[in-house]
């Protein structure tokens, strides 16, 4: 039964790549696709044509499902990729482990040196692969050079990395012996990444990941396919241009049966998933049967807090940032704004305001602010979850509405008056949907923001410093980002990236993140000609 369920979960997860291959066959679509029309001719700077192979293990291939991927602003096809079958899943899974063999053995500020090229290569094609993020996935154009930005980044941050990664000297109780530390690769890391971010996460994992002498399998999102074989592309010539197997970072499209599979897979040594909590939980679920490592990034249901003596200045730009950024389609979105009951009024109008005056368009248009949602799919989540708010006592203060253009435009959207506890305050929709509560003390405002499932974003407004280190400290905040007069996006690729609850746990990107990737040993050596025990046992 558990496995029927799970299989469930990943085959919703590959839904709607599936549903978009059927609306358009190939024969029908020649002349439709958007990479054939001149205005985005920019697409084959990328190695991008209209049928594009969907498997890499330093050869390209495909040879299962063709899907076809559709930009979420007007709903037209882009371009085509032929997924993975599960017998080329196998083959790549073998050559990567092959590649493990020659990688393991570059000592890790030589696999820095591979990870510094390979951002050199991301920073030559910025925009032009921001473009297709912004294209392929509906976010606007500047915020999709900016993920491009933080892959570029987490190289940069991993090149220095290669040469500090080790563990301590530690003393030992016995004289003439060393104790010590020793990490190393943990060797295959699959990465199964989501729509919203599908080319940061893979960079976050990726670099990481390499400097620490592990070899990568991707499977991105069935329905950023496009963006997956760009990337892949830079990564390989970087590769081939070195000599080293094309295999260290392979990639296979694909839908449920792929992800199964990597899940299932004992020789995947670290299965790194970023998506939904319910799928989530049915991949730790496969991963955990087998013992396997994993690395979950799953759901947010994030909350600022505004107390009294708040800069009104800074909350409500945070506030609108937060949950207007990417159509409210980051992990970390602010989804809940609670609200000191004595700025409640004025927080609430002056926002609405700012509401209004969002740029909406298309995402590739420098000026716009906000752009579609990913798919139809997410328009009629948007929908259900705006009558649920009604149902269990919203006011609406604006938004509500699908808009009335091409794509998958719906309007950004403020409801106040719901408990702080309503069912749909608790549950994370993907939307652009901010709820409003009013509060009157700290330790209700504390409660209610670590009384959802997730626990991954949180911010407070406030100028009391006590109150801040009551935050931070362990009656605090219960998330993995805890913030003060900032936003509850936009994290910095410095320090760790990760939630605590149903937010899975993982961490991935900066401060001692590399660990994840890596094996530790705690290692005794006794250079005496004395054999001592621990603990002064003597066994004569």
């Amino acid at each position: 039964m558990q496995r029927v369920l799970v299989l469930t979960a990943l085959r919703h997860s590959a839904l709607t790549a599936k549903v978009r291959s059927v609306r358009l066959q190939p024969s029908a679509a020649m002349s439709t696709l958007l990479i054939n029309q001149p205005k985005y001719a920019w697409l084959k700077e990328l190695g991008l044509g209209e049928d594009n192979d969907g498997v890499y293990n330093g050869t390209w291939g495909g040879k299962g499902e063709v899907v076809t991927s559709y930009c979420p602003a007007n709903n037209e096809p882009i371009a085509r990729v032929r997924q993975a079958t599960l017998a080329e899943y196998e083959e790549t899974v073998q050559k990567a482990r092959e590649a493990w063999k020659v990688w393991a053995d570059i000592p890790a500020p030589k696999r820095g040196e591979i990870v510094r090229q390979i951002g050199d290569a991301l920073r030559k094609k910025i925009k032009v692969l921001g473009s297709l993020v912004s294209l392929e996935m509906g976010k606007i154009y500047v915020e999709g050079v900016g993920e491009v930005q933080e892959y570029v980044d987490v190289c940069d941050y991993a090149v220095g990395l290669s040469r500090m990664i080790g563990g301590p000297v530690l003393p030992s109780e016995r004289p003439g012996h060393a104790l010590i530390e020793q990490w190393n690769p943990v060797g295959l890391v699959g990465i199964i990444t989501a729509f919203n971010f599908p080319v940061a996460v893979y960079g976050w994992n990726n670099a990481i990941a390499l400097i620490c002498g592990n070899v990568c399998l991707w499977k991105g999102a069935p329905t950023t396919p496009l963006t997956s074989v760009a990337v892949t592309k830079i990564v390989a010539e970087v590769l081939e241009q070195n000599n080293l197997p094309g295999a260290i970072c392979s990639m296979t499209c694909g839908g449920a049966d792929i992800g199964t599979a990597l899940a299932k897979d004992e020789r995947v040594d670290l299965v790194s998933f970023t998506g939904s909590t319910h799928v989530g939980k049915q991949v730790a679920l496969m991963v955990q049967e087998r013992f396997g490592r994993q690395l979950l990034e799953l759901g947010g249901n994030n909350a600022i807090i505004a107390f009294e003596d708040a800069d009104l200045n800074l909350v409500v730009p945070s506030a609108l940032f937060a949950s207007v950024g990417t159509a409210g389609q980051r992990c970390t979105t602010t989804r809940r704004l609670f609200l000191h009951e004595s700025v409640h009024d004025e927080v609430v109008e002056r926002l609405a305001k700012a509401y209004k005056q969002v740029r909406i368009g298309d995402p590739w248009d420098p000026s716009t602010l906000y752009g579609p949602l990913h798919t139809k799919q997410a328009v009629q989540q948007y929908l259900a979850a705006v009558e649920k708010a009604k149902q269990q006592g919203g006011t609406l203060v604006c938004g509500g509405k699908v808009m009335d253009r091409p794509g998958n435009y719906v309007e950004p959207t403020i409801f106040t008056g719901l408990a702080h506890d309503a069912p749909i305050v608790h549950t994370e929709t993907f939307v652009p949907i901010l709820y409003v509560m009013k509060f009157k003390t700290e330790d209700e405002a504390f409660a209610w923001n670590n009384e959802v499932k997730q626990g991954l974003s949180s911010s407070i407004f406030t100028k009391d410093m006590g109150r801040v280190f009551r935050w931070l400290g362990p009656k605090g905040s219960d998330c993995g980002i805890v913030n003060v007069n900032i936003p509850t996006s936009g994290a910095e690729i410095g320090g760790a990236f990760g939630g605590e609850k149903h937010t899975g746990g993982g961490r991935e990107s900066g401060s001692d993140s590399w660990k994840q990737y890596m094996r530790r040993s705690t290692c005794t050596i006794n250079y005496s000609k004395d054999l001592p025990l621990a603990q002064g046992i003597k066994f004569e």
